[in-house]
This record gives structure tokens, sequence and C-alpha cells, in this order.
């Protein structure tokens, strides 16, 4: 029996509204999938950090009031920075800690550990040390926790005007950045106040890469080692070229050093020669 036509849009309305219904579910079903992913996705790339919320001088042993735990994107964290702060109450403070700043764990030490130097040595390092007097060393001011430059002084091969084989000192940019574990026997800015008074000591410990700290022990053995004392807020690093008489004359002098590389080249004179025969044969030789 056919369906009389006043009832076909009641049909039609009633198909594709079960038709919407079922597609809703499923854009429902869908969001709350993508919500659910995104929701695991942004938990995987967040992470807990401890945040000092107070300026925290070295040689402070930390306590909870001092701490804070929050969550952070995982591409700011810092390389060895705490995620609880139960791992870290109780320990002391190596270097000063600022408010607002990450709390790294080559910043702290347990407090039985205090005394061991290897507990201040940032990982994929090592602890070298380099004898420098006072003066190479920017007067003996440099304290426990600096960076400085590393600047090797060596002689090296090279060839004078004449031609002959020389040596000549040059001064040649080692290494940037580097952290000084140690001044003599202090590795803390808190123990090393206290001893002041014995004076400055000559033997400064680096923290350098295995491959650094055979470079700095043979250029110390060559020649000298000289540092330059950075910002804290400064950790950039830049190309530096090494420095010779012919490099300190192209700067200071620049005008006078470019009208002497400018002369022309004398050629050496002919050497006087005369020919000798014997019989048919040609003879040239060389007169003295």
């Amino acid at each position: 029996m056919p369906i009389p036509k006043k009832f076909l849009p009641l049909i039609v309305a009633g198909v594709l509204g079960i038709a919407a219904t079922f597609l809703i579910n499923i854009y429902v079903k869908q969001q709350a999938q993508q919500a659910k992913y995104q929701a695991v996705t942004n938990q995987k790339n967040m992470s807990s950090v401890v945040i000092a919320v107070q300026d925290i001088p070295a040689g402070t042993t930390l306590k909870e009031s001092m701490l804070t735990e929050e969550t952070v994107p995982k591409n700011i964290l810092q390389p060895r920075v705490a995620t609880s702060i139960d791992r870290v109450v109780g320990q002391i403070a190596v270097v000063p800690i600022s408010r607002g700043e990450q709390v790294l764990l080559n910043k702290i030490t347990l407090s039985g550990q205090a005394g061991s130097l290897s507990m201040q040595v940032p990982v994929g390092k090592r602890a070298i040390t380099v004898t420098v007097d006072n003066i190479n060393a920017v007067g003996g001011m440099i304290r426990p926790g600096d960076h400085v430059d590393v600047v090797g002084v060596v002689p090296i091969p090279a060839v004078d005007a004449s031609g002959k084989q020389v040596t000549q000192a040059a001064t040649m940019p080692l290494f940037q950045d580097v952290l000084v574990l140690a001044i003599g026997g202090e590795y803390s800015r808190a123990s090393a106040g206290k001893k002041e008074a014995t004076g400055p000591s000559s033997q400064i410990t680096f923290a350098l890469s295995p491959q650094e700290a055979n470079l700095i022990t043979f250029v110390s053995e060559q020649g000298k080692i000289r540092l330059v004392l950075r910002s804290p807020e400064d950790t950039q690093t830049q190309a530096v070229a090494p420095a010779s008489w012919d490099t300190l004359f192209r700067t200071v002098m620049p005008e006078a050093y470019k009208e002497q590389t400018d002369k022309p080249v004398q050629a050496p004179p002919k050497p006087k020669t005369v020919e000798v025969y014997h019989g048919l044969q040609k003879e040239v030789k060389t007169i003295e």
C-alpha cells in the first residue's frame, strides 16, 4: 500500500533527525577522544620543577619554606633540575640561588657530603687543577663558582722574512665560559670567604671535558695559562682569533702594516756566469 504523500515530509524529517543524531554522537566522541589525547600529550610535555621562592645564599641549608613546585613545559627545563622538594630539602646550596630560579642539583650538595669536591663536578665534566700565578688569574680575585675564559700563551714555529725557521710566542683562546670549581682547597664561596685571610692560591681547579683537560695539560706544560673573568650574566661564546706580532701590527697599525705588506718583493739578483768551451763542449760556470 503506497504511503500517502501527506506523510512523506514527516518521514523524511524523521530520517534526517536520526541521521543528525548519529552524526552528532560520532562528532562528540571524536572531540572527546581528541581532548583526551591532547591532555595526555600536554601532560607528557610538562614536568614538575623546584623553584626558589626567595634568594638563597651559598652555604644555606634548604628548607621547604624556601621552595615551591611548579609545572612547566619540558623545553624550558634546565639540565639537572630538581623535580621534587623532598629531594632537596635538607641539602646545602653550594652557590647562591636567586628567587624564581630553578634549583639545579649541581648547585646543592648533601649535608653529609659537603666536603667532597666531586659533588661540585657537573655530569660529563672532569675536575682538573692548573697552576696559574695571581697576576694571570685576574690578580687573585677569582672565586669558586665564577666563570672564566682560558687563554694559552705558547711558542709556535714560524718563518721570518729571510726564510729562517724561528719560534715566536702566540696567544691562543682555548676555552670560553669555563666553571671554576675551586681555588686552592676552597670549593665554595662560603668556605672561601671564611679563609680569605690566607691569601689567594695559584692552584685553580676547572670543570672541563676530558678532551679539554688533555689540551689544557699540554698547553700548561708548553707555555702559560691566563684567565679572563666573565660576568655571571654573560654565557655567550664568540670566535676569537689567535694573537701574534703579525695580528698585533695588523690591528694596532693597519695602515703601516698594509704599506709594508704591499711592497713588491724584489727578486734576488741573477748570479754571474761564464761560458767555458772544451772543444765542442760548452760548460757554464757560476762566478762566486
